[in-house]
């Protein structure tokens, strides 16, 4: 098995918005809001990026930056690479 270290933040995040709200065909771009997301939806991607990354992450983060391309891109800026 082969641990996750080479995934970027932006290959990990179109992982858990595909899998959080069951699109198995979103991509980088595809908008939160498009894609049926909601207040319980984004805890979910928070938590899950969370546990993922180590930090403390607001959930208005996925609120302000709606695309996976777009979250992944402040994550690292202010959080650091994944």
């Amino acid at each position: 098995m082969t641990t996750n270290t080479a995934t970027s933040t932006l290959d990990l995040l179109v992982g858990i918005f595909q899998d959080v709200l069951a699109l198995a065909d979103l991509t980088a771009d595809t908008d939160f809001y498009d894609a049926g997301g909601d207040s319980l939806t984004a805890f979910q991607i928070t938590g899950r990026l969370q546990e993922a990354l180590g930090v403390d992450l607001p959930v208005s983060l996925v609120f302000a930056y709606p695309t996976p391309r777009d979250l992944a891109e402040v994550v690292d800026s202010d959080y650091g690479a994944a």
